[in-house]
């Protein structure tokens, strides 16, 4: 018996480009949900970020509404909205309302991180001691959204948002608890245990109480990843972002993406480089058949139900090719037609109470 093909989605930071005012990386984002929605994608969400000169994406609920009012059926969401920034009441609102907007098509992603630098997190009174009561400011959004609290929230979202827990430290542990699905993404997903297996997952999936949202575990791997014609093209792909990232790390800042030649790959220190090595290690990329196995391995050996795409590129067309080849490869339309058939694995929408 044929299986169906993996859930794809993609999330998108809304990387800043050198050189392109911010609007075009905005703009970019909306148009890349509308290729995505026409090429099968699950869903496409969008990332909170503050301060960030590479990164354009500041407020998830703004920009989640112009991709929903600019796509049709792809679902929606936010991975994620950081809690300890923000009132429960707050972000249980603007999810509310765009459910209400777009019945059906909203998922919620929240997670625990604070601002990167003091700075940034005195701006939004967010201190690195918010980020222990997430347990607590989960419940409170919950209640809200579930209609259970004190006040009720406006308009009324009786639980029908589902909602994600983006996995950090204890994160697979408060997932379990509350009974919501699970993102675990960067390197914990590529470190299994001396049995072949990742701890977290395992733990989640043997911790997990039915809720209103899931009645069973559902959990989404999350991976940069790129596709294109030879391995070569594809690692020049993820390049950009990758030096971003190890770049920040000495010098505080993640600056806009830029081109990765050989005279700027000369230029970064022995640490730097060592730094963009081990960010690739924990990405898919190559040709389509070198990145449809990594796929498959990736869920096979996660036992995941759905992958998260993620990964910023400089070069656009690029990304947009990398898009589109591995929606061929992972053929959304053929796990609709197959999607509640016996023997198969019920959609998500099969997994909200």
């Amino acid at each position: 018996m044929a299986f169906p093909p993996p859930r794809i989605s993609i999330l998108d930071r809304a990387n800043a480009r050198n050189g392109f005012p911010a609007a075009d990386a905005l703009n970019l984002v909306v148009e890349r949900a509308q290729r995505a929605e026409e090429w099968g994608y699950h869903r496409f969400w969008v990332a909170e970020h503050h301060a960030v000169p590479g990164i354009a994406g500041s407020v998830p609920a703004v920009l989640m509404a112009a991709v929903a009012a600019r796509t049709h059926s792809i679902r929606v969401g936010s991975g994620g909205i950081m809690l300890p920034n923000h009132q429960p009441l707050v972000i249980a609102e603007q999810a509310a309302t765009l459910e209400a907007l777009h019945p059906g098509r909203i998922d919620l992603g929240v997670g625990r991180s604070v601002g990167f630098t003091p700075a940034i997190r005195n701006a939004l009174r967010a201190g690195k001691q918010d980020a222990e009561q997430f347990e607590d400011q989960l419940a409170q959004l919950l209640a809200y959204l579930s209609g259970t609290a004190s006040i009720t929230a406006r308009p009324r979202n009786d639980s029908a948002t589902p909602v994600f827990v983006l996995a950090t430290r204890s994160g697979a542990d408060i997932a379990a608890r509350a009974g919501l699905a699970l993102v675990l993404g960067g390197p914990a997903v590529f470190r299994t245990d001396q049995n072949g297996t990742l701890p977290a997952l395992e733990r989640y999936r043997s911790q997990f109480r039915p809720s209103r949202w899931f009645d069973l575990p559902y959990v989404l791997v999350s991976a940069n990843v790129a596709v294109a014609g030879t391995r070569q093209a594809a690692r020049e792909l993820l390049l950009p972002e990758a030096v971003a990232l190890a770049r920040s790390r000495t010098t505080g800042e993640f600056a806009a993406l830029a081109p990765v030649g050989p005279t700027e790959w000369a230029g970064l220190t022995l640490r730097e480089k060592e730094a963009v090595e081990s960010s690739l290690s924990t990405s898919l990329y190559g040709t389509a058949s070198e990145v449809r196995t990594q796929v498959q391995h990736l869920l096979a050996t996660s036992g995941a139900d759905e992958l998260l795409v993620t990964g910023g590129a400089f070069d656009v067309a690029a990304q947009e090719d990398s898009d589109r080849i591995l929606a061929r490869l992972f053929p959304q339309d053929e796990r609709r037609s197959m999607d509640g058939g016996p023997g198969f694995a019920a959609p998500l929408d099969a997994h909200l109470t």
